[in-house]
């Protein structure tokens, strides 16, 4: 099924009867990354899924977004499916965006469930103070008016030397998005969030390091954390088993 919001095409799917549940996945993954997690969710909840703007069988955006772009374009979803204020699990970017939503006063769900949740601005290491000083540089006298329509191949090749995989993999638009996502922070706000909230954490996330987790957990209200041990971002895939029970036990359900 698709939607129009904001001038994108939306695709999403629902499954399942009951109290509502959005699901909203990580930066470059698809609403197909919880096709497993819904099997048993769906015997007790009716369970919307999202596809995120340039993501899945999403139209991309004309141009870049940013982190209140999603909050914006999620609540308008949210309004056209007639979704008040439901159940919200997320992935990694979808975290982030349930976060700002919840901070900022775009909804108030009675519950969220947050795995590898960004949200929180990442420590650069030195290394990558390093690099990403290199790179802006070079991009500043690449891009010089007077060799700037020389140099394109070499700034791109510049890129995919610094950039990261999903930076390096995205299309231009998404690219910029990626930048605007991963330099938002939402940790002084985060006190501002009711929901009663689970997150759940890989031991080994390097995408959403565990320290991230405790900010969190120490700031929301309301709030509790599982650590998975030896699992990374993709802890709920990992361990599809542990996850389903550690769900029916917080979210309940007939």
């Amino acid at each position: 099924m698709t939607v129009e919001v904001k001038g994108i095409k939306l695709n999403y799917e629902i499954c399942g009867q009951g109290d509502d549940i959005l699901f909203l996945h990580g930066w470059g993954a698809s609403l197909d990354s919880f096709k497993r997690m819904i099997v048993p969710l769906s015997k007790r909840f009716r369970c919307i899924l999202l596809d995120a703007p340039g993501c899945g069988k999403s139209e991309l955006p004309k141009e870049a977004l940013t982190t209140d772009d999603y909050c914006k374009i999620t609540k308008e979803f949210m309004d056209k499916l007639g979704l008040c204020d439901p159940i919200m699990i997320g992935h990694s970017n979808g975290g982030r965006t349930i976060l700002n939503m919840c901070a900022n006063g775009y909804c108030s769900p009675k519950k969220i469930v947050l795995f590898g949740a960004a949200g929180i601005k990442n420590k650069k290491t030195f290394k990558q103070k390093v690099r990403q000083t290199t790179f802006k540089t070079a991009k500043r006298v690449l891009t010089l008016p007077i060799i700037k329509n020389y140099t394109e191949q070499t700034l791109e090749e510049l890129r995919k030397h610094f950039g990261s995989a999903d930076y390096n993999s995205a299309p231009p638009v998404m690219r910029q998005t990626l930048v605007n996502l991963i330099n938002s922070d939402v940790s002084d706000k985060l006190h501002n969030i009711t929901a009663s909230t689970l997150l759940v954490w890989g031991e080994n996330d390097t995408a959403s390091p565990l320290w991230m987790a405790k900010v969190m957990e120490k700031e929301i209200k309301d709030c509790g954390l599982v650590v998975m041990p030896g699992l990374s971002h993709w802890n709920f895939i990992e361990n599809p088993a542990t996850v389903d029970a550690i769900l029916k036990s917080f979210l309940g359900g007939k």
